[in-house]
């Protein structure tokens, strides 16, 4: 018998070792199938109303449909180049930027003062969080409906708050210089409970330790406030700043009910534009447009957010 003819003898730790891979493959493998059959209607739900929305509007966006008619007429980048070369656009975006840069700042820093407010020890504060926090859960329509009264020049509260001193309200809603700061109002009355709450959160988590000594130092208020509490609450900032960048910018129930977009086009916001084009005009390929260029506009100040608040803010 040649050398080649002699039997392969293996050795019983290696047979054991063998095995137990073996083994060991196959709960894997029986583990990531139960992941997958779990996961599967979570991620089928996802991709059927999140992203297959998302590529069709995309699609939409290079066609040229109204709606009615059986199938839409692919245009390519038409739609992109008359949409970014109109006037009408461009102050659109103008008065979106400033609706939401209005709403954005006075969201956070009238929200951070109500909460250094809320975290004083003074009686019925539980009550006033309360009622600082219930506008937000209240639905735009509502809200709209309310502040509609409210601003209404002939009989609405604002007239009999300021007739006493001989003043005339303006015209709110209908007033083109008007109407985009009612609305700031109305949003800002919205939302800057959710952001005082948020940042009350923060502050009732700060550590008082550092607060303590720089008091013991003789660190002023002003001083505690801007080199210590400040830069420990900037997670929450952080967050609200995403958040409220993105919910602004989508907003449109408080317009739809109070402005409609007008008078003329002073509140006409990019999410307004969007409805106007898609259901009143029946203009898809447009309405796509403006809802994609909305998406990576989104897109792009959430990165940019994030990328530049990477540095800045320290998760403790």
């Amino acid at each position: 018998m040649t050398t080649l003819d002699l039997p392969v003898r293996t050795h019983p730790d290696e047979r054991r070792l063998a095995a137990g891979v073996d083994h060991r493959r196959r709960r894997c493998r029986r583990e990531y199938g139960l992941f997958a059959l779990l996961v599967a209607p979570n991620l089928l739900v996802i991709a059927v109303f999140a992203y297959w929305p998302i590529i069709y509007n995309a699609f939409l966006s290079l066609t040229d449909w109204n709606m009615i008619a059986a199938r839409p007429t692919f245009v390519g980048l038409a739609n992109y180049g008359r949409t970014l070369t109109d006037p009408a656009f461009h102050k659109t975006l103008w008065i979106t930027i400033v609706f939401t840069g209005l709403i954005v700042v006075g969201s956070l820093v009238i929200g951070l003062a109500l909460a250094f407010l809320f975290n004083l020890p003074l009686k019925g504060r539980g009550a006033v969080r309360t009622i600082a926090f219930a506008p937000h859960v209240l639905s735009g329509a509502a809200v709209a409906t309310i502040w509609a009264f409210i601003f209404d020049p002939g009989y609405g509260l604002m007239r009999a708050l300021i007739e006493p001193f001989g003043a005339e309200p303006p015209d709110w809603m209908n007033s083109s210089d008007w109407a985009l700061p009612g609305l700031v109002i109305v949003y800002l009355w919205k939302n800057v409970g959710f952001a005082a709450l948020i940042y009350l959160a923060g502050l009732q988590g700060l550590p008082k330790d550092l607060d303590e000594a720089a008091a013991i130092d003789g660190a002023s208020t002003w001083t505690r406030f801007r080199a210590i509490k400040l830069p420990l609450l900037a997670p929450i900032t952080f967050f609200l700043l995403i958040t409220t960048v993105i919910g602004t910018f989508q907003a449109f129930d408080v317009i739809a009910v109070m402005t409609g977009g007008g008078p003329g086009d002073a509140t006409t916001t990019l999410s307004w534009s969007i409805y106007n084009e898609g259901f009143q005009a029946f203009n898809a390929g447009r309405a796509a447009t403006l809802s994609i260029i909305m998406f990576v506009i989104l897109l792009v100040v959430t990165a940019v957010q994030a990328r530049v608040m990477e540095r800045r803010v320290h998760y403790r």
